[in-house]
């Protein structure tokens, strides 16, 4: 049995199966990005909710897995070399676990580093831009009597959505095949059209390609069941 009394976050979040990777996550758009991929390459995991609503991400034994105080992040017993591996950053959780399973990650070069390329335009402009345009418009920033800032970021966010609807042109997915780029980007595109409101705001449906591509994952099982995790109850 794998030994990870050495982590501090398994004080908090005690692992019931030490031998399984172990995921502390929310199901935010950032945190599903792991939880999808999870399902998707069918590796064991055990999955742990930290609550942000209640700053759990900003305890002790959270921050000393990830000392920025953000979800999601994974603790994998089974790391390189077979030494326990604690890891954070969606982005790079993602890269990691497709290179550990040869899963959704193009073994060509060219391909590979394409892929990459579209992973970090997500992490870079569209989930920054979203998540600028939920605050501005669905929570406390709906209030700022100025409205240049929810108005810059609704522009950047319709222009980012066009790269994306550019991209998909001749393509049901970013690569051509479903890749770790969709599953960085799936829940946030969902989350801005959804939880967000802004789905009149962005001028969604004067898109076509976008819609059709949120439609194609989310009709995906693993991506149903990932957006679920980890359950509240």
């Amino acid at each position: 049995m794998a030994d990870l009394s050495a982590f501090p976050i398994t004080r908090r979040w005690p692992a019931r199966n030490p031998e399984v990777l172990q995921l502390y996550s929310l199901n935010t758009p950032n945190g599903v990005k792991v939880s999808i991929m999870l399902e998707e390459i069918g590796l064991p995991y055990e999955a742990h909710l930290v609550d942000i609503m209640k700053d759990e991400s900003w305890t002790p034994e959270f921050l000393s897995l990830n000392p920025n105080g953000k979800i999601p992040a994974i603790l994998d017993p089974d790391g390189p070399g077979g030494t326990p591996l604690a890891l954070f950053e969606s982005g790079a959780i993602l890269v990691y676990l497709a290179e550990k399973t040869d899963k959704l990650l193009p073994p060509d070069p060219a391909a590979r580093y394409q892929t990459l390329q579209w992973v970090m335009f997500q992490m870079a402009a569209i989930g920054p831009m979203f998540g600028q345009v939920g605050f501005f418009h669905r929570f406390a920033g709906r209030d700022y009597e100025d409205k240049r800032p929810l108005q810059r970021y609704v522009s950047e966010s319709k222009r980012l959505l066009g790269v994306l609807e550019d991209r998909l042109a001749g393509r049901d997915w970013i690569m051509g095949d479903y890749t770790i780029a969709d599953i960085a980007t799936l829940g946030w595109v969902r989350n801005l059209i959804g939880f967000y409101e802004a789905r009149d705001l962005v001028a969604f449906d004067s898109l076509k390609r976008v819609p059709a591509w949120l439609e194609r994952g989310l009709a995906r099982p693993a991506v149903q069941r990932g957006l679920e995790i980890p359950s509240r109850g």
